[in-house]
């Protein structure tokens, strides 16, 4: 598989091309492109004789968006976006996006990143050199066959970054438009993620999305207290700093998860 990586930053686009490398040592990375006007030119160039299968597009380079280059050569080719942001996540799923990940990227987001490409070219009857209308084949199925959940979390506490092994983890809320996962230990440390990306990349046995604001353990559970009117309180430990409840429209699926 030919791979091309747009990123202004050499350290970043050395440890991904890395990774690649560690992933499957048959791809090959083409070209890395630090800007909006070198990206354009090779894309653009006649002589140019290999077609990429993949890019790998940080949102922000160093002469401006990366949006700008889909819109100038009606790029077709598929695109897993980086970056550090997740502001633009609702724009780069319009855009051939096969996902977005967030840096420092993690060695089994781009697995799972990888594997659903995979999935995709796999049952695209219509490939042909990368050139095929990939709006028809984003339906990502529910349950995809991509390998094992995610068993960290990369979280930055002042300036260093630290590595969370979701067995750490007793649950994550969601408070003031930021995702929070809490650790065994008391701890809440900010998550770059939403709380529905963080639900999908979780072993369900393990995680359930209590309601919109809660995504708990089995192991955090230390009481679940029933009121009338079908009303579940969930004392939690470490103790949450909000009361919990179950949604009623999660209740019968919440119940189903305690019986496994």
């Amino acid at each position: 598989m030919n791979v091309v990586i747009m990123e202004d930053e050499s350290l970043s686009a050395q440890r991904l091309e890395t990774l690649l490398r560690e992933r499957d040592p048959l791809i090959q990375v083409t070209a890395v492109l630090p800007s909006v006007e070198e990206a354009i030119e090779w894309l653009t160039d006649p002589n140019r004789r290999i077609q990429p299968d993949l890019v790998f597009m940080d949102v922000h380079l160093e002469d401006g968006s990366a949006f700008h280059i889909i819109e100038k050569v009606n790029l077709t080719i598929p695109i897993i976006f980086t970056t550090a942001y997740d502001t633009y996540a609702i724009q780069a799923f319009k855009a051939n996006s096969i996902d977005y990940l967030l840096k420092p990227i993690d060695e089994s987001e781009l697995a799972a990143a990888l594997n659903k490409f995979n999935w995709m070219q796999q049952r695209s009857q219509a490939v042909k050199a990368g050139q095929a209308n990939w709006s028809a084949l984003l339906r990502w199925p529910t349950n995809p066959e991509k390998g094992p959940y995610k068993d960290r979390f990369m979280v930055t506490v002042g300036t260093k970054i630290k590595s969370i092994e979701v067995a750490q983890i007793a649950y994550f809320f969601y408070e003031g438009k930021t995702t929070y996962l809490t650790t065994k230990d008391g701890q809440n440390l900010v998550v770059e993620y939403s709380l529905d990306k963080v639900a999908s990349l979780l072993n369900p046995q393990q995680f359930f999305r209590v309601n919109r604001s809660h995504l708990v353990s089995l192991a955090a559970l230390e009481s679940i207290h029933t009121f009338s009117g079908s009303k579940v309180k969930l004392e939690l430990s470490p103790v949450s700093r909000q009361a919990v409840f179950v949604s009623p429209d999660r209740l019968s699926d919440f119940k189903t998860w305690l019986g496994k």
